[in-house]
């Protein structure tokens, strides 16, 4: 696995494994030197007081929000709204992939 799939980017959608927030799910809003990323939700973590959570304690999932990623590259913040906007848009999709039967998890109907 490369160094770019492997490390969770600015604005990805990460899965809390490990902690009192076991379970939640969380944006990126930043990566630090020492193997940490610095994560927010917009509800319980707010922008200004992020989560510090050691990377090997998340697990990164496929989606990253543009809308997050562009507003910190481009004015260096988040307002709360996008946030929240962005986990609940990630969620709803999870459900509803779900509710099609896309993730079998191993278990396959012949009929």
């Amino acid at each position: 696995m490369s160094e770019s799939e492997s490390s969770p980017r600015i604005g990805q959608i990460v899965r809390i494994e490990r902690g009192r927030e076991a379970g939640q799910y969380a944006v990126v809003i930043d990566k630090l030197e020492d193997g940490a990323v610095m994560l927010a939700d917009g509800e319980k973590r707010k922008y200004d007081r992020p989560k510090k959570k050691n990377m090997q304690h998340v697990s990164c999932t496929n989606f990253i929000s543009p809308e997050v990623q562009s507003s910190l590259l481009e004015t260096g913040r988040v307002t709360n709204g996008k946030l929240r906007f962005a986990v609940s848009k990630y969620i709803n999709e999870l459900v509803t992939d779900l509710e099609k039967g896309e993730q079998l998890d191993g278990e396959r109907r012949c009929n």
